[in-house]
């Protein structure tokens, strides 16, 4: 394989039994935008709005689904799907969970994009390993727990989603043969097949079938039953872990499920019976100096705890905890004059070195975990300029509580890993464009998977200002379904 041509996703699953040769599987991923200095800051927050507008809202899946919020991720990977195969790019998402393609035929389907990809719908006619899910089938019935008062013998399952930000898709689900290319040793790969059950999209509305960044669907690794991760792991074939290593200097990284032995991290509790991954917050420290904070501030009613989110740009913090963060920060520069560029990000000009003119900000998390964000990771160059990536939650719950938010500002430069098993989240400092190891549970093997960005020299000019490019690495051990 061409590597230099290339951007690998690799997974690492765990053994069972019967099924394909034991191996890894390879993912192509992409990501929307550029490296920092290439990025437009009204883009990152208006990426960021339509999100959280998704995420935050109650998924309609009328037939009695209870999966969670399909929101739009800064990074898509491309899979084959059916026989013969056929690519599709897939937006990659930690905060939604079925995996779902534009169908052929489907009404408001996205025709084209400004990724430099070429946009597909899927045809579960045009694949001899294509089947429709029927209501009365087991993913149907017990996976989404769909509730059908007048199911009969071959009527499609369904699913419908609204988001908040007023976009839907809805469709029916099929099972069909996926393609994955196999990691079979250290940075090697050969083509491996498995059958997974996902949706196709039949009508799809808002920003979904009309976005410049439109692709061909979504990708969920979200904990609910219907996530392609979650149909794995109930079928005692996957380790129910996964974990993302962001790039924020050289734009790459790698993302892998399964258990990685190096490098070592410490971990903290997710929070029980949450829509998405969220972990208690104790304590904010501005170079060494701990904020006086109401005790209940990161307690936000209905969604307690902070969100921890990969597909997020910025972090977004209560206003009584970034009022004081920010007064912190500037006190190291009084002399400083703040401006606000784009009527939404506080910016300032500066021409020295930033790790050595302002303080390194620190969340305290429960179980003593601790998350330390370094200036260069939370300020950004704009021509003499440098823009806070802290910003004002303004995400509020039903009880007007804000919510906590922390995406690649605080997450780049790290291993992150979520472990579904035990419950927990967890991540350690890395240099995310080398690699980490990962265990082969049936042999005790332990391989090697590494980050790469694509060659510039395989994609048209947009992309090469536009898409960061992550290597994600996973290894699995048995047959998909």
């Amino acid at each position: 394989m061409d590597l230099g041509k290339k951007v690998i996703f690799v997974l690492v699953l765990v053994v069972c039994e019967l099924g394909w040769a034991k191996g890894n599987v390879v993912f192509e991923v992409k990501h929307k935008f550029g490296a920092r200095g290439e990025r437009s800051l009204s883009a990152l927050r208006a990426h960021d709005h339509r999100r959280h507008a998704r995420m935050l809202a109650a998924i309609d899946l009328p037939l009695g689904g209870k999966g969670r919020a399909g929101d739009s991720s800064l990074f898509y990977t491309k899979i084959g799907i059916g026989t013969p195969s056929k690519d599709y790019h897939l937006q990659v998402d930690t905060g939604s969970d079925i995996l779902w393609v534009n169908c052929a035929g489907c009404n408001n389907c996205p025709k084209d994009t400004k990724l430099g990809i070429k946009l597909a719908t899927y045809d579960p006619k045009g694949s001899s390993t294509g089947t429709p899910v029927t209501c009365d089938q087991e993913f149907c019935t017990d996976v989404l727990k769909a509730s059908y008062s007048d199911c009969s013998v071959g009527r499609l399952c369904e699913y419908s989603i609204t988001y908040g930000d007023g976009s839907s898709t809805a469709g029916f689900f099929v099972k069909d043969s996926v393609h994955f290319n196999r990691a079979s040793g250290d940075f090697q790969s050969t083509v491996l097949n498995g059958s997974v059950t996902f949706g196709c999209g039949a009508k799809q509305s808002g920003e979904l079938g009309s976005s410049d960044e439109s692709v061909d669907g979504i990708i969920g690794f979200g904990q609910n039953n219907s996530s392609l991760i979650s149909q794995l792991a109930s079928a005692k074939k996957v380790k129910k872990v996964f974990s993302h290593c962001l790039d924020g200097k050289n734009g790459g990284g790698i993302f892998a499920i399964g258990e990685v032995v190096q490098p070592k991290y410490a971990s903290t509790p997710l929070v029980p019976d949450m829509p998405h991954y969220n972990v208690i917050m104790k304590a904010v420290e501005v170079g060494g100096d701990v904020l006086e904070l109401p005790t209940d501030i990161f307690d936000a009613g209905d969604n307690r705890g902070t969100i921890i989110d990969s597909g997020t740009t910025l972090a977004y913090l209560p206003d009584e905890v970034l009022r004081p963060m920010m007064k912190k920060i500037m006190a190291r520069q009084p002399d400083v004059k703040l401006h606000t560029l784009e009527e939404q990000f506080t910016c300032f000009p500066y021409k020295g070195n930033v790790d050595d003119g302002f303080p390194v900000v620190t969340f305290h998390f429960e179980d003593s975990l601790s998350l330390s964000v370094y200036p260069h990771d939370y300020l950004f160059a704009v021509d003499d300029d440098q823009c806070f990536g802290w910003m004002n939650s303004g995400l509020q719950t039903k009880d007007g509580k804000e919510l906590t938010l922390l995406g690649d500002v605080a997450l780049s430069n790290r291993l992150v890993v979520y472990d579904l098993e035990n419950q927990s989240i967890g991540w350690t400092d890395y240099n995310c464009s080398s690699s980490i190891k990962v265990k082969d549970e049936q042999s005790g093997k332990v391989f090697s998977v590494g980050a790469h960005n694509i060659s510039a020299a395989s994609i048209n000019s947009f992309v090469t200002s536009k898409i960061l490019t992550l290597l994600l690495f996973m290894a699995i051990l048995c047959n998909l379904m």
